[in-house]
């Protein structure tokens, strides 16, 4: 198992992490998902070795992992780490690029190996074009091959799909998620896309200023958010009291409602204005005001500007 002990980490006395603690069994797969700059990227490089803990250890198994002061060339051999910028070789073909670690002994197979990790990311046409000609997604999935080539205990992903149109991500996700589900291969994802947590991660961890702020599986956190900040990493919210949707007996509580949770009724006693209407192909998303703020709904139709409707909790 991975075993984060208590790691803070930081430069010129600013603090990027800040006493994380946990632990992930052999296998599982965990999305890391927080704002920009709040250390996501850090702790894929803390857990990989290229930088020195300030405090705290890291291991996997009985192996502790160290960084740069106690490794010639820092990184650990059974860690492999996707950053965003790829370090692709540009005047070598694809091919080339994905079976760089491979060995040589082997011909045939490392023939074979190439081919088999070029149809997981889907770019087995661009075998033998050299790496400077392909667009930012396709050196992107060359990437993703390229650290899957030596099928690692643990595989760190920074943003892997970031760069890829959305009719190739889909795919991608499912093949490159099941091949690791499948190898049993540990996997860290930090993105900003929610698809990575709810639809592919046994868990997901909430960062915020450097801290694991929520974590648990992934239909919890999206289902139950300790806060807004959690659930705006989702999508759009909404913050109201109860007490502006329903009649309410006793202490009235705040709820965070996603907009698919509210829907237009005949009558109630929230009343709100339309303001714009985006169309997002199965619904509408409506932007609307209510009390002075801004609140979002999902709706089958477009709505007039201004026109007043009635919304209750789905």
């Amino acid at each position: 198992m991975l075993h984060v002990k208590n790691i803070s980490f930081g430069y010129n006395e600013k603090t990027i992490i800040n006493n994380i603690d946990f632990t992930i069994e052999r296998g599982q797969h965990i999305a890391v998902i927080g704002e920009s700059g709040c250390g996501k990227s850090t702790l894929l490089k803390l857990i990989y070795g290229l930088y020195d803990l300030s405090e705290g250890q890291i291991f996997w198994g009985e192996t502790q992992v160290l960084g740069p002061k106690y490794n010639l060339v820092p990184g650990m051999p059974f860690i492999k780490y996707l950053a965003q910028d790829f370090d692709l070789m540009p005047y070598v073909t694809v091919a080339e690029n994905v079976g760089k670690f491979l060995s040589n002994f082997y011909p045939e197979e490392k023939k074979q190996r190439i081919q088999e990790l070029l149809e997981i990311v889907e770019m087995t046409a661009y075998a033998n074009v050299k790496a400077k000609y392909l667009s930012g997604g396709q050196q992107q999935r060359v990437a993703l091959a390229r650290v899957l080539a030596l099928e690692p205990e643990v595989m760190l992903l920074d943003e892997p799909f970031s760069h890829i149109d959305n009719f190739r991500k889909n795919a991608l996700r499912r093949n490159l998620f099941a091949y690791l589900k499948a190898k049993k291969i540990t996997c860290i994802v930090a993105t900003h896309d929610s698809t990575d947590a709810l639809s592919f991660a046994d868990e997901t961890f909430v960062l915020y200023d450097g801290k694991v702020v929520d974590r648990g599986p992934s239909t919890i956190i999206y289902n139950n958010p300790v806060n807004k900040y959690t659930a705006s990493l989702f999508g759009e919210v909404n913050e109201l009291k109860l007490s502006d949707i329903v009649e309410v007996d006793g202490e009235d509580e705040v709820v965070l409602l996603y907009p698919h949770q509210l829907r237009v009724v005949e009558s109630g006693k929230m009343k709100v204005l339309a303001k714009q209407s985006y169309y997002k192909g199965s619904h509408y998303l409506i932007k609307g005001v209510f009390d002075r703020k801004v609140i979002f709904f999902e709706h089958d139709t477009a709505l007039e500007n201004n026109e007043e409707v009635t919304l209750m909790i789905s």
